[in-house]
């Protein structure tokens, strides 16, 4: 008899510097980091990290804070995070008054959260910064050639709440297989796009994908909005539970 041992990864603990930080909408900060050490930071699209920041939780332990990896892959010692201003959030308000030159610790890349090159027809559902590791997603996909629909269902209250749109839309329109759709729950009265929630959208898109072959569903945001996206495929008998990818961020 075979037993297969699999080798678990410890995820690196290491030093990185705050290198350009800017506002890409009025609430979201882009951080971009860069090792101390200039090693390359390797890493899977989906994955996140943990940062120390110099603070204490309420144990007096270092206060640690988790963010999806924004970046795309590539060679070099820099990473990007995306980090939402939560009002009396002592960790994300502590990242957008971070100045650059401030180092601090990381761990990681870390988690699970990815796209096997093989899937299927693919649906990425997110809300807020949760759009954030399919950016990496998206780029690899496309890299790697193929004609597997890539739709993404991204939710936002307002226009100026759309993170990374124009790169996005950049990009679907050279690329016939991804479709870019924005749902906005406060739109403006001329909006023609999707409208709500993006869970609302999600049976009516699961069913069009279904017509390309066995679609999966990537799902990034609210715990909130995780387990209703689920609940809606699973009611209606549309997803197994290979099919559905789950990364929440609450």
């Amino acid at each position: 008899m075979t037993v297969e041992v699999r080798r678990v990864v410890v995820p690196e603990t290491f030093e990185a510097t705050l290198v350009e930080a800017r506002m890409v909408t009025p609430r979201v900060r882009e951080l971009i980091f860069e090792r101390v050490d200039g090693k390359a930071f390797s890493f899977q699209s989906g994955q996140w990290v943990s940062l120390v920041l110099p603070l204490v939780d309420e144990k007096d332990r270092p206060l640690r804070r988790s963010y999806s990896i924004a970046s795309v892959p590539r060679p070099g010692s820099r990473f990007e995070l995306v980090v939402t201003r939560v009002d009396e959030g002592r960790g994300s308000t502590w990242l957008h008054e971070m100045t650059v030159g401030t180092s601090l610790e990381v761990k990681g890349p870390q988690g699970m959260f990815q796209r096997a090159a093989d899937a299927g027809p693919s649906l990425f559902v997110a809300t807020g910064t949760g759009v954030a590791p399919f950016r990496g997603m998206i780029h690899d996909a496309l890299a790697a050639g193929g004609t597997t629909p890539l739709w993404v269902l991204f939710g936002v209250r307002a226009p100026a709440d759309a993170l990374y749109r124009e790169e996005f839309e950049a990009l679907e329109k050279t690329n016939p297989r991804l479709r870019f759709m924005l749902s906005m729950s406060r739109p403006p009265d001329d909006w023609a796009g999707y409208r709500g929630y993006v869970q609302t959208h999600v049976l009516d898109l699961w069913s069009q994908l279904s017509e390309h072959g066995r679609p999966e569903a990537y799902v990034c945001g609210v715990k909130k909005m995780l387990l209703e996206v689920r609940q809606v495929l699973k009611t209606h008998g549309f997803a197994e539970r290979a099919q559905l990818h789950l990364e929440s961020y609450d």
